[in-house]
């Protein structure tokens, strides 16, 4: 199953390289989404992916017994779950606002306004 998951993450990352270099900032904001995808399912992927019970302790014992999820990676993405959803929400914002001024999407054209 990982090395399914790393030719997912490489497509991932490769189309949110690819639609980060075009000029539209649009596709800019699209390509920032899929950038924060495979990053977190690198994190997911990086810590395992066995499938386990959770890490509690029974009483009178030191460690748990069998196979245990790790709480950590879970924890760390969903806290950047919820950062890049307000990275998107400001991202949207930010670009009517700029589309709203500029009348255009294009990023060359953004740059050499004065306004």
């Amino acid at each position: 199953m990982e090395p399914l998951m790393a030719i997912a993450i490489g497509m991932l990352y490769a189309a949110a390289i690819f639609l980060m270099l075009r000029r539209s900032i649009v596709k800019l904001v699209i390509g920032l989404m899929l950038m924060t995808n495979a990053a977190n399912l690198l994190i997911f992927t990086s810590a395992g992916m066995t499938r386990g019970a959770p890490p509690l302790i029974p009483e009178g014992m030191l460690a748990p017994e069998g196979v245990v999820a790790d709480p950590l990676p879970q924890a760390v993405v969903l806290t950047a779950i919820v950062i890049a959803f307000g990275v998107l929400a400001f991202a949207v914002v930010l670009i009517r606002r700029a589309y709203e001024i500029v009348k255009a999407d294009d990023l060359d054209m953004m740059k050499d306004t004065d306004t």
